[in-house]
């Protein structure tokens, strides 16, 4: 009775341990801010966790924590978190060897892309079953590093049968490896929050990824960690919910910096280029030995940054922007309260003019946003307004707004961030959300409705916005009559600190699972020493998923300072992440440096998607002949000399 007891207040410590401190990425976050301190008392207890390791193995019960964050701030990042590193995670493997943490990483770099392409050993699973099913599926590579002999035994010393009920599974992992974590779900009672706990060998506590789970069927959970230390580590779960934990088809997979990024490697010659033939005739036949020029201009992936109405009065700026984005989102200025901020006085003049920039630069505008959702971001009239009058408001505010930018935008931010907030379903219904899609819809039927939110790739931690839930929302809003067919979205913020990148590869996988378009809208990261590299590994793991359609940035210049990260100094002079930027726009732009034709007069290559100028140079033309060519949407061009 008194060991019994002892494994219950230890199990109780245990989730404020890695919930709360530096041990874990997973701070409790007030008004945006991570909150961590150790204690002494705290290092004590993980040497007596380790004392009494042999006990836990069937005794600790991982059940009962929340991690439910009433006050994450609604900017969408969590910031100053101090210890661990999250870069990258691995998929499924099919033997015995594995890890996967995030912690802290001092002289390791996990970033960027291998000087030498590895051999991918164990290809990266990326599907996802976003159903609650009657049965659990089979585990994902085999089980990887995860088999019999890890799981925990009886006290008669025969294997436990699954599903293992809230014990710790023992596992080894290797040094800089990236683990993709995944399993199949379920309570023993009602509906709650299952989160999945990965302790590396040098003691850190990571909360590897997250679920709504149930009773009455099994939910997936598609996470995972990275680990920068060699030897023994375990794998828990818990809860919010006082029922037992069931799970089934564990699975962890390992895999070498190296790997990982291999694998983003193989989606972007897949996924971001194509195989083109470019013909060159001069009066009518063949011309070979013709050297070429590609420069890229237009169209492919959509890579784009924040812009700020300063854009219209600095000339500098102006030619800092459209020289590297042909895609933007206004930071603020089609909000509401940005052209209504007055009741009854409306004002688009800088809106118009933002908009006349990017036209004349051929820049593709998101519609940022319809609504937002933060009672925090009402204007004081609006908050004031009765049920009626706030629903008049809100039809004379879509229409105004949607209807003046009909056909100029490619999306539109529709309810900015109702998972963390409530405003509209609060004072309208519950089914205001989905309404007011619907009206959007009616308005301006071609861009793509999106959700937007923050903390769903970035922080496994705050559970408003988990992928399950996300997808839950997403169908709600879809199942609102008269919503079936419209073109919907999922925005992610990407407002980062220390990402946790296998955490990030496994949330989009569930989340491209829905089959819509995905893509991280507001990308930044926290100023802090390592901020360079970890926006380029955001970067370059959204640009290497293949379920990511898009990328903006939110690294909007203001004279007096960025809302987080600023790419240039305020005479546009690039500071090293905007240095850092360049290189990726400059990698995935790339074209083959001075390529001839052949015999045939033809040039063939793997090259990204997009609108080229080529130039063609020979002997026998007085002059250099340009022509743009579509390599977007089509795989072959002629150009005729």
């Amino acid at each position: 009775m008194h060991i019994s007891i002892f494994f219950l207040s230890i199990s109780s410590t245990l989730q404020n341990l890695h919930e709360c401190d530096v041990v874990s990425p997973c701070s409790i976050l007030t008004g945006g801010k991570s909150n961590m301190k150790i204690s002494t008392g705290k290092l004590i207890l993980i040497l007596l966790i380790v004392l009494f390791e042999g006990f836990l193995v069937t005794a600790v019960k991982a059940v009962g924590y929340s991690s439910e964050q009433a006050s994450v701030k609604a900017g969408g990042y969590a910031s100053e978190q101090t210890s661990e590193k999250a870069v990258g995670y691995s998929p499924q493997q099919a033997s015995v060897k594995a890890g996967g943490h995030a912690s802290e990483q001092t002289s390791e770099k996990a970033g960027g892309y291998p000087s030498k392409k590895p051999s991918v050993k164990v290809p990266y699973d990326y599907s996802a079953n976003i159903e609650c099913i009657k049965e659990p599926e089979k585990p994902l590579y085999g089980g990887g590093i995860i088999n019999d002999a890890s799981y925990p035994s009886s006290a008669g010393g025969e294997k436990l049968p699954a599903p293992i009920k809230g014990h710790v599974v023992k596992v080894e992992l290797k040094k800089d490896h990236h683990y993709a974590l995944s399993a199949w779900l379920k309570l023993s009672k009602g509906t709650g929050d299952i989160s999945a706990i990965i302790v590396t060998p040098d003691g850190k506590f990571v909360t590897a990824g997250a679920i709504v789970a149930q009773s009455g069927c099994w939910t997936l959970l598609k996470g995972g960690a990275t680990s920068y230390a060699e030897g023994k580590g375990d794998i828990f779960f818990e809860s919010n919910s006082t029922a037992q934990i069931m799970a089934e088809s564990i699975a962890l997979q390992g895999f070498s910096f190296e790997e990982w990024n291999a694998h983003r490697e193989e989606v972007v010659a897949k996924e971001r280029k194509k195989k083109v033939k470019i013909t060159v005739e001069s009066g009518g036949v063949p011309l070979p030995d013709a050297e070429l020029s590609l420069e890229w201009v237009a169209k492919g992936f959509p890579l784009g940054n924040a812009m700020t109405k300063e854009i219209l009065d600095i000339p500098a700026y102006e030619e800092w922007f459209t020289r590297r984005f042909k895609w933007a989102t206004m930071e603020n200025e089609m909000k509401w309260y940005s052209t209504e901020y007055q009741e009854g006085h409306e004002g688009y003049e800088v809106a118009d003019r933002m908009l006349a920039l990017a036209e004349r630069h051929n820049i593709t505008l998101r519609g940022h946003n319809v609504f937002w959702d933060d009672q925090s971001h009402q204007m004081d009239w609006v908050s004031k307004l009765g049920k009626e009058q706030l629903r008049e408001a809100v039809a004379r505010r879509l229409k105004s707004v949607v209807t003046r930018y009909a056909g100029k935008v490619i999306h539109w931010d529709v309810v900015n961030e109702n998972l963390h907030f409530r405003f509209f379903e609060e004072k309208l219904g519950k089914e205001a959300s989905g309404e007011i899609y619907n009206e959007v819809a009616k308005l301006d039927s071609k861009p793509i409705l999106f959700m937007n939110e923050f903390n769903t790739i970035e922080q496994p931690c705050d559970k408003a916005s988990l992928p399950t839930k996300y997808i839950a929302k997403l169908r709600e809003i879809q199942a609102y009559p008269g919503n079936k067919g419209l073109k919907f979205g999922i925005g992610l913020e990407s407002h980062f600190d220390k990402p946790n990148i296998p955490y990030m590869r496994g949330s989009l996988d569930t989340l491209a699972a829905a089959g819509v378009p995905v893509w991280l809208t507001e990308v930044d990261v926290t100023k802090g020493p390592r901020q360079v590299e970890f926006m380029e590994e955001v970067m370059r793991e959204g640009f290497g998923h293949p379920g990511v359609k898009g990328i903006v940035m939110w690294a909007a210049w203001h004279a007096k300072g960025c809302y987080v990260m600023c790419l240039t100094d305020n005479n546009f002079k690039n500071l090293p992440v905007g240095d850092a930027v360049d290189k990726l726009l400059y990698e995935w732009r790339k074209a083959p440096e001075k390529p001839r034709t052949d015999a045939k007069g033809v040039f063939e290559a793997e090259i990204f998607h997009g609108e080229y100028k080529v130039t063609v140079k020979h002997k026998s033309l007085p002059e250099p002949i340009v022509q743009m060519v579509d390599l977007d949407s089509k795989s072959a061009a002629k150009i005729t000399c």
